[in-house]
């Protein structure tokens, strides 16, 4: 057995900072290798803490809160987002990212998000309005509008 903690909410086994003993090959071939835990030494188990109020500044406490923080993103409205683009033709070099639209919204006086709530269905890749989920809570999800602008 080999025991990890953490980094990432993993479906079955804990969310970020536990400290879980796992078998060897589930560690060694899965967890770690895409960052999804670290080995539990004396040093990491005292980062634990850290990881930890980081998550709990981003994480929805409950249903309550998730329709606090839902009709705070209501209340935006259009979010506005500037990206780089093409002269004339409104391509954009590159896409739009979940951690762009996390910090536009953010940006707008609006709820620090976790960018993995954030679904992007298509890759906002032009100008224009757009559409974006974002899933507060199991229970909860809201469209959330995205302006996509050229940057001067």
């Amino acid at each position: 057995m080999m025991k990890l903690i953490l980094t990432a909410d993993v479906s079955g086994l804990g969310g970020p900072g536990d400290i879980v003993e796992v078998k060897d090959g589930y560690g060694r071939n899965y967890l770690l290798p895409r960052g999804l835990a670290i080995q539990a030494t004396k040093g990491a188990e005292k980062q634990v803490e850290v990881i930890r109020r980081a998550q709990e500044t981003r994480r929805i406490r409950d249903l309550d809160h998730a329709k606090e923080v839902k009709a705070t993103l209501e209340g935006l409205g259009t979010v506005a987002l500037k990206a780089k683009a093409a002269a004339g033709g409104g391509k954009l070099f590159g896409s739009v990212t979940t951690a762009d639209i996390v910090a536009a919204v953010r940006a707008a006086g609006g709820p620090t998000l976790d960018k993995r709530a954030v679904d992007v269905s298509n890759h906002i890749k032009t100008t224009g309005k757009h559409s974006v989920n974002v899933r507060l809570h199991p229970e909860v999800t809201v469209a959330l509008a995205v302006d996509v602008t050229a940057a001067g």
